[in-house]
């Protein structure tokens, strides 16, 4: 049971699976607290009173959103993940250009507001990832901008039932990713980070260890290097909830990973190289569409994201939009 300040609240975007919500949506009561009284160190101290309820609530539903906190800049919303206890993720290996901003707080996908982020799990493509991700929306989008997510489970089921060949050979072989990066960021591409950022170096001799410890194949170019990620699973189990989940980057690497220095149809292959069917692909991405859940962003929101459990993507938006991300082990 939660304590008087987190109480479970419903919003019209929600679905429910197997009778759980998704995402849980956490408020603070309207009438028995003051809206004075409600400080960001009471919710703060609320969490961490409150820590198991939260873990089991995120076990059973994937995501919860934090709607209605006073959570009201960058640095309160560090203050936020640091109250939940779970270890940083550093983001090495990952392809969206982003920036530091306090503290855990890192900008999400600065991509150009008019491209679309595809669903993906976060950094499924390498064999280390981060377990969970919080968002905060620091300056609510004028129009769209939402981040949609969807419960994988329900993709796999959904994938298998529909194309079993083609997941049985998903699951035999794994995926390659292949991705051609500059030497610095580029922001006009959605997986435009340069191999420095990519690899937190200006050593080529540190970004090649560091590849390699990622299982990464690194070969480097006139301006810049080629990484070949792979074979690497594409169906995972999920232990703690004894399931299968779809835990890949495939339609976001294959509808997504485009800019001048990458094909996506190039970007992502079954583990042995041969090419994936576009018609599957794009079938998937129609399940992902349909069964998600896209909650507009309002100004302080926090949604805590389950990895192992929930794909997300982005939807083209109206600026201005400030959505901030720290990711954890």
């Amino acid at each position: 049971m939660a304590d008087s300040l987190l109480l479970e609240t419903r919003i019209t975007q929600q679905k429910q699976y197997e009778s759980k919500p998704f995402p849980a949506v956490i408020s603070p009561p309207s009438s028995s607290i003051p809206i004075p009284a409600l400080s960001l160190p009471l919710f703060t101290q609320s969490i961490k009173n409150q820590k198991p309820y939260l873990d089991s609530l995120l076990h059973g539903s994937g995501a919860v959103l934090f709607r209605g906190f006073p959570v009201n800049s960058a640095e309160g919303f560090n203050d936020v993940v640091e109250a939940f206890g779970f270890d940083e993720f550093p983001y090495v290996g990952g392809a969206a250009p982003r920036s530091s901003v306090v503290g855990r707080v890192f900008t999400a996908n600065e991509s150009p507001p008019d491209q679309k982020i595809p669903f993906h799990h976060e950094m499924a493509q390498v064999p280390e990832f981060p377990s969970k991700l919080f968002f905060y929306c620091e300056v609510e989008p004028k129009c769209g901008g939402e981040t949609p997510i969807v419960l994988s489970h329900v993709v796999y089921e959904r994938m298998k039932d529909k194309h079993p060949e083609f997941v049985q050979r998903l699951e035999e072989h794994g995926l390659l990713y292949v991705r051609v990066l500059g030497e610095d960021d580029d922001p006009s591409s959605p997986i435009g980070r340069g191999w420095k950022s990519t690899f937190l170096t200006q050593d080529k001799n540190l970004a090649e260890q560091r590849a390699a410890n990622l299982g990464m194949k690194l070969e480097w170019t006139e301006d810049g290097a080629k990484t070949v990620m792979g074979p690497i699973p594409a169906i995972k189990y999920d232990e703690s909830r004894n399931r299968k989940v779809w835990f890949n980057s495939m339609v976001a690497a294959y509808t997504g990973w485009e800019d001048k220095r990458n094909d996506p149809t190039k970007a992502v292959t079954f583990g042995d190289g041969k090419p994936l069917p576009a018609d599957i692909v794009h079938d998937c991405l129609k399940i992902l569409e349909e069964e998600c859940v896209a909650v507009p962003w309002q100004r302080g929101d926090v949604l805590l994201i389950d990895n192992w459990a929930v794909l997300h993507s982005r939807r083209p938006f109206d600026p201005p939009r400030r959505v901030l991300a720290s990711l954890c082990k």
